[in-house]
């Protein structure tokens, strides 16, 4: 599976409570890009082999512009706490792995 990078929308506690599951994993801040446009993020994520986790929509409107890779993990739930994302992700393990060997597809939306 390939990795994830966590966008700046997202607790960078995730990296640690993920660790077992999604090894390797990063956040923007961990690589010196917690404020970078989501174009130097997506830049990153694509050279390095990453898929990008966020809950912004300007990450699926790059994937329709430009392609992937990288691919996109986009989570549209409201406010919620990181637990709750640290489950989502968890529960959708093999759905996001699938989306890590697809050929065919850029996007995985989580609700």
């Amino acid at each position: 599976m390939k990795l994830l990078l966590f966008d700046q929308n997202l607790s960078p506690r995730l990296v640690e409570r993920l660790a077992d599951i999604y090894l390797d994993s990063l956040h923007v801040d961990g690589i010196g890009l917690p404020t970078a446009p989501d174009r130097e993020v997506w830049e990153y994520a694509r050279q390095h082999d990453y898929i990008i986790v966020t809950k912004d929509a300007d990450f699926g409107e790059l994937s329709l512009l430009l392609g992937f890779p990288p691919k996109v993990i986009w989570i549209r739930r409201g406010n919620c706490s990181t637990q709750n994302i640290e489950k989502l992700l968890r529960d959708n393990y093999v759905a996001i792995a699938a989306l890590s060997d697809a050929p065919d597809t850029g996007i995985l939306t989580l609700f």
